[in-house]
């Protein structure tokens, strides 16, 4: 008995010794998940929901002119087809005008600040697109809403990126991002019950979906300007303890930490911007995103269309038929991004995920079934919805230095968004209901698309090979992407 008792307290003595010294790992290990899973629950309970409220006010005010459209706009404001398509152009060039600046001064006005004041700004923006009385006053405002609403998206994804870690950072784009397939459920829901004020207070329908959706959206900011926090280390849900283990954990491997330390202090500098400017990489996703984009963009617009052709529906019943592509697809993109980040692969996943909008093109482009073309709209939803988050969070994971990332990001979104001229140009009603030309078009993009993720994979499996071979050793100190220990995720 008292060798078994001296055995035994001889163990737990050198189990508790090893504990003391961090040798077993086995409680501080078990102690650092647990700390992990209370930080990761806080911030996407906390910082995501929020996130994605702003992304779908912003997808509301960006796409309700075209629930407005419905309900006479052209018609009470005197407009053509060809001058509502040129306000449309107008809104998609300072969309894109807005992006790649709205990036450069984030750090500096803080995300906490940034992020609510662009939200409060396209909201009263919105609003008074329930007031204008001709085209001169719908391309003004729709101008002026592209710029206060360009920022949003790039400036999320770069706040996004300073408070996860890279393997965790397309669930969360994803999560939010469902918001944009919700938001087109919602809007077709939401325009549907302000439809029903009908001419109250002296305005017609589609005067009341800008005024309320735009007074929503600025009510928004306001509220977020109060919760949302610039960072982690300011992070008032955290205790002081989760928020410096946050902070530790951000950075890393020790041969990473540098990089995150470095990204905290850094200073603006050219050479950042132009190091995100000529990467290859940004140009490889960006244009592979403009063809996924010119598909999000079209959607909206034909899947009305598409539903008025089975028949025997009202304008207020083809909205609530709208609803079922987008939720269906919101499912499927979170489905996406969780395994992206299980997988630790971006590119590799979209070249599966990519196919099914391509099927989907090819099929709605060549048939004239209107039940066949409303089942196809379900794998087109799904195909493009659910390659956004990887691509968006492809180059983020790649890219070191805040203004590289910051760059790399904003121009990625600015040169994607192009593809609203393509929607703008290629799906003139002239074409309905087949729309056979612009249906090819975004098919053609799309091939094209797949491809160019397809080079960009390569390409950074080639950097990854030739940091392991020691072709990257001269930029050791760097403290950047261009770092031997900073591999690029596929």
């Amino acid at each position: 008995m008292s060798t078994e008792h001296e055995s035994t307290s001889t163990a737990h003595k050198g189990v508790v010794e090893e504990i003391e010294k961090g040798g077993t790992g086995v409680s501080l290990d078990l102690h650092d998940k647990h700390m992990t899973r209370n930080i990761l629950w806080k911030l996407d309970t906390r910082i995501l929901p929020i996130l994605a409220v702003l992304f779908l006010c912003s997808f509301l005010d960006r796409t309700n002119v075209g629930n407005a459209r419905l309900y006479n706009l052209e018609q009470d404001v005197g407009m053509t087809d060809h001058q509502y398509d040129q306000g449309l152009a107008v809104f998609y060039a300072t969309y894109i005008a807005s992006e790649v600046p709205s990036n450069l001064v984030l750090k500096r006005v803080t995300p906490a600040v940034w992020l609510p004041f662009l939200t409060f700004s396209w909201g009263i923006v919105a609003m008074c697109l329930g007031f204008i009385q001709n085209f001169a006053g719908f391309v003004a405002v729709r101008a002026i809403l592209g710029f206060t609403e360009g920022g949003l998206l790039p400036g999320m994804i770069l706040y996004l990126s300073g408070i996860y870690r890279r393997e965790e950072l397309a669930l969360r784009i994803g999560l939010f991002y469902t918001a944009a397939s919700l938001s087109g459920a919602f809007g077709g829901l939401l325009a549907y019950g302000i439809s029903q004020i009908g001419h109250r207070g002296g305005l017609s329908s589609w005067r009341w979906i800008f005024v309320i959706e735009g007074l929503f959206t600025a009510i928004i900011g306001i509220l977020v300007y109060f919760i949302l926090p610039n960072g982690l280390a300011t992070a008032k849900f955290l205790t002081p303890e989760e928020r410096e283990f946050a902070v530790n954990r951000l950075q890393g491997r020790s041969d990473q930490s540098s990089i995150r330390e470095k990204e905290s202090a850094e200073r603006f500098s050219w050479s950042e911007v132009r190091r995100g400017v000529l990467s290859p990489q940004t140009w490889l996703t960006a244009c592979a995103y403009f063809g996924i984009l010119s598909g999000l963009y079209s959607f909206g617009l034909f899947l009305p269309t598409i539903i008025n052709a089975l028949g025997g529906y009202t304008v207020s019943e083809t909205q609530l038929w709208s609803v079922i592509p987008y939720a269906v697809a919101a499912v499927c993109t979170v489905i996406v991004a969780f395994l992206s980040d299980r997988l630790r692969i971006r590119g590799i996943m979209m070249l599966i995920t990519l196919p099914i909008a391509i099927i989907g093109y090819a099929v709605i482009a060549n048939h004239s079934d209107p039940h066949v073309k409303y089942g196809m709209t379900f794998l087109m939803a799904i195909g493009l919805y659910c390659s956004v988050p990887p691509v968006l969070g492809w180059l983020s994971n790649n890219s070191a230095g805040h203004y590289k990332r910051a760059t790399t990001s904003a121009l990625q979104l600015a040169i994607a968004n192009c593809g609203g001229f393509v929607t703008v140009f290629v799906y003139p009603k002239k074409q309905g209901p087949q729309y056979h030309e612009g249906h090819t078009i975004i098919l053609g993009l799309l091939v094209a698309g797949w491809f160019l993720i397809l080079f960009n994979v390569l390409y950074c499996w080639k950097i990854n090979r030739d940091k392991k071979n020691g072709k990257y050793d001269k930029y050791i100190g760097s403290n950047d992407d261009r770092e031997p220990s900073f591999r690029l995720v596929l």
